[in-house]
């Protein structure tokens, strides 16, 4: 009897290899080669499921944005039903800051990924189409209905990731920020003082 092979779990795991390398070594040290010596397999087990780096690198970045999206879900239903939309944004944005260890090593693979899509946009269909909707939501709730000041709030977001990433800023120095740029938004009504 044939052994049954779940794809999605190969997928996974080569997956989190590829952002183990990433994240440890950086983007240039992530091949088919490195990939399947992080994860235990044979490199042609990787080519397998991934015939191309981007391939490879385009599945990595789905898993991360699934990491995030799950991270924002856990943290927004803390917050209960209908939260003041200051709290919300709030909210979701500590989520996805690299404020600790694990969402970290998210960062820096995510922030690996935005290096690698400025030099190879075809990579980035989907990034481009995530960017899209998130702005729009920011913009949906914020007094001002306005897409500019949500990209700029977005722009925040990712600059203090860098800034965290980089050992520029710490998690309150971050959020210091980021409080700062929400009080302007919303008129200085501050809702919470948590994460």
């Amino acid at each position: 009897m044939p052994k049954k092979v779940d794809h999605q779990q190969r997928r996974t795991l080569i997956a989190d290899a590829l952002m183990r390398v990433a994240a440890d070594q950086g983007l240039e040290a992530v091949s088919l080669r490195h990939v399947a010596t992080e994860a235990g397999v044979s490199a042609g087990m990787v080519q397998h499921y991934f015939g191309t780096k981007d391939e490879m690198m385009a599945f990595a970045l789905i898993v991360v944005r699934e990491r995030s999206q799950i991270r924002v879900t856990e943290a927004v239903a803390g917050l209960g039903e209908n939260p003041p939309p200051r709290l919300l944004l709030r909210t979701m944005i500590a989520a996805l800051l690299p404020l600790d260890e694990h969402t970290r090593d998210d960062g820096r693979v995510a922030l690996a990924f935005l290096a690698y899509t400025a030099v190879r946009p075809s990579a980035a269909p989907s990034l481009r189409e995530d960017t899209a909707q998130f702005t729009a939501f920011i913009a949906s709730i914020l007094p001002t209905n306005d897409a500019a000041s949500a990209a700029g709030l977005l722009a925040l977001m990712e600059g203090l990731g860098v800034y965290l990433l980089g050992g520029q800023y710490t998690a309150e120095q971050a959020l210091d920020a980021l409080d700062a740029q929400l009080d302007l938004l919303f008129g200085g009504t501050r809702t919470t003082d948590g994460p």
